[in-house]
């Protein structure tokens, strides 16, 4: 079987991809041995599927549905083996194999076409945030995951090249980076978070209703979590004419049931927005920039 990678990771990689990165180049031969590997028999590449990973519907050799998802370094594939090795199975995909092949991961079939996203708004919030506490335990003593200093601290450095050479968004930057200097100043806990987490990265599964998957995981404060989640749908949110309120009362009914800080919630939603606002901007999406700016302006 020929592994075409879909247009939308094509695309996607393209954004980020350094000079003489050649992943993509080689990703068919690499999943061909992966799958030569592991005896797998492949039922079809997951379209659209991801911006950061190449997705493969298989079985394993005795018939048992799995997937296989291929990805380059620079999205820290043996980082997410390492977070799903530690929840084992726990409100996440189930890991199906210890480090065989760098950046390859067998995993756990769950449904790709079913995320919690499919659930009317309110029911599909709950279920996400109750899937996401199930992910926030205590990092290993010896971990090697990126914190949120280390993370945001890149992201912040991206953010203020962007907003000097942006008069526009210097305001919104100047806010977020205040924000994150406030919130890491004194962080309540420190947990293992997804990173990444939204509606969309929660998946129908057998074992349990709903799992998460596609971590980027980080050591941190629970707030930073959530933030990602507040924003979901933010298309619709834009579009609502008491978008602004429906923004205001999703913070502090996500703070309530997660029972962390609200304010220390919306200000590491104001930073997250921001820097995927302006992150957009830098990438050439406009229209995504407008949208998360335009939120980002509620907070």
């Amino acid at each position: 079987m020929a592994f075409e990678p879909p247009q939308r990771l094509v695309r996607a990689l393209g954004e980020t991809a350094p000079d003489g990165d050649d992943w993509l180049v080689e990703l068919p031969e690499t999943a061909h041995q992966a799958v030569t590997l592991r005896e797998l028999t492949v039922e079809r590449v997951q379209v659209p599927g991801g911006r950061s990973s190449l997705v493969v519907l298989v079985r394993r050799a005795d018939g048992t549905p799995a997937v296989l998802k291929l990805a380059p370094p620079r999205f820290r594939p043996e980082s997410e083996r390492a977070a799903l090795a530690r929840w084992g199975g726990v409100g996440a995909v189930q890991l199906l194999e210890p480090f065989v092949t760098e950046g390859v991961l067998l995993l756990e079939r769950l449904h790709p076409d079913l995320s919690v996203r499919s659930l009317p708004e309110a029911k599909a919030l709950l279920e996400a945030a109750g899937t996401l506490r199930r992910l926030w335990v205590e990092p290993p003593g010896d971990h090697a995951f990126e914190t949120v200093a280390e993370r945001t601290g890149r992201q912040a450095e991206a953010m203020r090249v962007t907003a000097s050479a942006e008069a526009e968004v210097a305001g919104l930057v100047g806010a977020a980076l205040a924000a994150r200097e406030e919130l890491l100043a004194a962080p309540p806990e420190t947990r293992l978070l997804h990173g990444t987490f939204r509606q969309s990265k929660v998946l129908a599964g057998e074992r349990m209703p709903w799992l998460a998957v596609g971590p980027d995981p980080v050591v941190g404060e629970c707030a930073f979590d959530l933030a990602r989640l507040v924003r979901d749908r933010v298309e619709d949110l834009i579009a609502s004419p008491s978008g602004a309120a429906i923004t205001r009362r999703r913070v502090k009914r996500l703070a309530e049931s997660l029972e962390v800080d609200q304010e220390r919630l919306r200000g590491w939603t104001l930073f997250r927005a921001v820097e995927s606002g302006v992150r957009a901007l830098r990438v050439g999406r406009p229209r995504d920039a407008e949208l998360l700016l335009e939120f980002a302006g509620w907070l």
